[in-house]
C-alpha cells in the first residue's frame, strides 16, 4: 500500500482510495485517517491511499496548492470515501459537504460514505446517499473501508 499526502506529487496508475471527510482544525486533535491507514493495512489494501492531510500532522500549507492536489487525486481515484466523524467545532467537515454532494450526484458509483453514530448534523448526508446508492450509511469505520476494498475489486473484473 502506498500512502500519498498532499505534500506530495499525486500518483496515479494504481487502484486507489482518497479518504475524504473530517479534519481536525487544529493539533489537538487526532485525525481519523491514520486509523483508516491502519484498517487498511490490516485488510492487505494494495493500492494507492490519498490523504489531504500532511504525513507531520503541519496545519500550515498553501491553500491554493492544497485545493488542485484535492481535485487531482479526487478525479483520479476509483473511489472516494466520506468518512464523516462530525464534532462542532474541532471537525466541523463544511467542506465535505459540498464535496460530498459534488461527488454523489456526479458519480455515485464511486463514493462509500460513513460516519459514527454520535456523529452530528449527517442526517440530509444520510439521505442524499440513500437516495442516490440506495445504500444505507455505514456506522464504522472498518466496515466502509471493506465496502470501498469490494467495489474497486468489482471495478477491476
Amino acid at each position: 500500500m502506498i500512502v500519498n499526502y498532499a505534500s506530495q506529487e499525486v500518483i496515479k496508475g494504481k487502484k486507489s482510495i482518497f479518504l475524504a471527510g473530517s479534519t481536525p482544525r487544529s493539533n489537538d486533535v487526532i485525525s481519523w485517517r491514520g486509523e483508516a491507514i491502519n484498517i487498511l493495512k490490516e485488510l492487505k489494501f494494495d493500492g494507492i491511499v490519498y490523504v489531504f492531510e500532511r504525513e507531520n500532522d503541519d496545519h500550515s500549507f498553501d491553500y491554493v496548492n492544497q485545493v488542485w492536489w484535492e481535485r487531482e487525486a479526487l478525479y483520479n481515484a476509483d473511489v472516494i470515501v466520506f468518512w464523516i466523524p462530525r464534532s462542532l467545532p474541532k471537525m466541523p467537515a463544511f467542506t465535505t459537504n459540498v464535496e460530498f454532494g459534488y461527488w454523489i450526484s456526479k458519480n455515485s458509483n464511486k463514493v462509500v460514505y460513513g460516519r459514527p453514530n454520535d456523529s452530528e448534523k449527517n442526517r440530509y448526508l444520510d439521505w442524499l446517499y440513500e437516495v442516490e446508492t440506495k445504500n444505507k450509511p455505514f456506522e464504522n469505520l472498518e466496515d466502509t473501508l471493506k465496502e470501498a476494498i469490494m467495489m474497486i475489486n468489482n471495478k477491476k473484473k
